[in-house]
């Protein structure tokens, strides 16, 4: 059974930067595509970035690009979302999610962008 535990999740100022953590525990990390989605309430839960099983392939939401990198270091088991420039629209619940062997999601971190 595949678990996911996020991390780095906290309140920055606006124009700060954060770096999120998802450990991959349970399977085999380095067959998985993995992504970073997020969610506030009352919406729908939207794809941040994701990336391929061997690190290749970043694809970024619109809103993110220039600003978020998606890497991965398969050594360690864990992908990493490096947030930079943030703004109080980033302020959301980010999740991690893994594509293989099945579909897979973390507990979620709380990012709060302060304006």
């Amino acid at each position: 059974q595949v678990q996911l535990v996020e991390s780095g999740g906290r309140l920055v100022q606006a124009g700060g930067s954060l770096r999120l953590s998802c450990e991959y525990y349970g399977g085999t990390f380095s067959r998985s595509p993995m992504a970073w989605f997020r969610q506030v309430p009352g919406k729908e839960r939207e794809s941040v970035a994701a990336i391929s099983s061997t690190g290749g392939r970043p694809h970024y939401e619109d809103s993110v690009k220039g600003r978020f990198t998606i890497f991965r270091d398969n050594a360690k088991n864990t992908v990493y979302l490096q947030m930079n420039s943030l703004k109080p629209e980033d302020t959301a619940v980010y999740y991690c999610n893994a594509a293989v062997p099945g579909d897979y999601w973390g507990q979620g971190t709380q990012v709060t962008v302060s304006s």
